[in-house]
Order: C-alpha cells, then sequence, then structure tokens
C-alpha cells in the first residue's frame, strides 16, 4: 500500500510541475497577454530589428510557447502592426492651449513623431508598407483637423498632409541610417574639397561636416509650413 501511495504522489508531483497551459504564464510572471505581447516585441524589434522579430524568439522573450501567441494575434504581420502602431501614440503637449496656434501644435506633433521613430528605428522604414492603426490615424486627423483650422482649403488639404508625412518619413530614415564617424565626416569633406571645381556648392556649405539634424529638420519644417499658410 505504501508503495501505491507513494506512486499517486509522484504522479501530483508530476502535475505540479507540468507546463502551463497555452496562454499561461510560468509561475511568478504575469499572465500572457496581449499588452505583454506588444510591449515584448517593440523590445525585440529595438534590439535585432525587422529581422529579428521571429515567433519563437518573441515566445522565448515572454517565456511562452509559439502557439500561444496565437490565441492573441494572428500571426507576425499583425504583430508588425501591433508593435508600429504602439510606438506612434502621440499625447498632445499641455503646453499648448492657444487654438491659434496651428503652427506650435503642428511642429509639436512632427517633432513627436520623428524623436518616436528616432528612439525605434526599424518603424520609419516599416511605417509606410503596413496598415494605418488608430494611433496614426488619430495623429494624422489631429494633423488634418489642425491645418484646416489654420485656413488650409480642403482641395489642398491632402497635399499639405502628404507634404509632412514625406517630410518626417525621408528626415527620419537619413538619420537614422547616417551614420559616419568625425573622421570620416572630415575624409569625405576633404575629397569634395579635392573635387571643389566640381562640387562647388556643396563644398563651399561643407554640407558633409554639417551634422546639426534637429536644428535641420526644425528650420526645413519652418520652411514647409511658411508655404502651408494661407495667404493674406
Amino acid at each position: 500500500m505504501a508503495a501505491k501511495r507513494s506512486g499517486a504522489e509522484s504522479k501530483q508531483s508530476r502535475r505540479t510541475v507540468a507546463s502551463p497551459r497555452p496562454g499561461q504564464a510560468p509561475r511568478g510572471e504575469a499572465p500572457l497577454s496581449l499588452e505583454r505581447i506588444v510591449a515584448s516585441a517593440v523590445e525585440l524589434l529595438d534590439a535585432e530589428g525587422l529581422d529579428g522579430l521571429k515567433m519563437r524568439r518573441l515566445a522565448d522573450r515572454l517565456g511562452a510557447g509559439a502557439m500561444s501567441l496565437y490565441w492573441h494575434v494572428g500571426n507576425k504581420e499583425a504583430v508588425f502592426d501591433l508593435a508600429l502602431d504602439a510606438v506612434l501614440e502621440y499625447r498632445r503637449s499641455p503646453e499648448i492651449v492657444a487654438p491659434q496656434d496651428w503652427r506650435g501644435e503642428i511642429i509639436h506633433m512632427l517633432e513627436d513623431w520623428r524623436a518616436g521613430m528616432l528612439r525605434h528605428p526599424w518603424s520609419a522604414s516599416l511605417l509606410p508598407r503596413r496598415a494605418l492603426g488608430p494611433n496614426i490615424l488619430s495623429r494624422l486627423e489631429l494633423l488634418g483637423k489642425t491645418l484646416s483650422k489654420a485656413g488650409v482649403a480642403d482641395a489642398d488639404l491632402n497635399v499639405a498632409i502628404w507634404s509632412l508625412w514625406n517630410y518626417v518619413i525621408g528626415a527620419t530614415i537619413t538619420r537614422a541610417n547616417f551614420e559616419l564617424s568625425d573622421d570620416d565626416r572630415a575624409a569625405a569633406q576633404q575629397r569634395l574639397t579635392d573635387l571643389s571645381q566640381h562640387y562647388p556648392t556643396i563644398e563651399r556649405s561643407r554640407l558633409l561636416l554639417d551634422n546639426d539634424w534637429d536644428g535641420a529638420f526644425r528650420k526645413g519644417l519652418d520652411f514647409l509650413l511658411d508655404g502651408l499658410a494661407p495667404r493674406q
């Protein structure tokens, strides 16, 4: 009888340490949820880029089985969509209180957009080819509403929105991928100096030594907004 009781206890012990059911987190961890999946996907994308996001690797970070993820997301493409939209959430600045300060609203919105994508460099290249989620749609709605209230005609509204979109995306992708050391910049500029008879304008402006990315973005944005400002 003792042997039988020992066997029963052994079976009970094995049941106690059995693996969690699909969607159930290991002991000591938060339950698997869509929020945890998206947060971990963003961390994985930040660390390893677009090619690094694999469902098995994401499941390992979460301490779950790969099949458990599919209780919450349909496939890897859905994870991309959710992660992208998560990093594009926008909170309006409480400092912008004057309804007539349309430029301040847009500058804050677009600088925040660029800064968010630079914190997550994969997002700038992913955004143009993904479904637009609620956060980016809300951002575009606010952008369009602000431009419209500023006096941009409905006939010009789409052009204005896409012009600003293209500017932010282009500036972000360029900044995220243009990483040269000071020595590399100096060597490139010296080569321009040696070829100044062919490229006199960009050699004179010291183009390749200019690394004021934030200042250039803001000034370029001012140029665009000057052009969008309704004529009086």
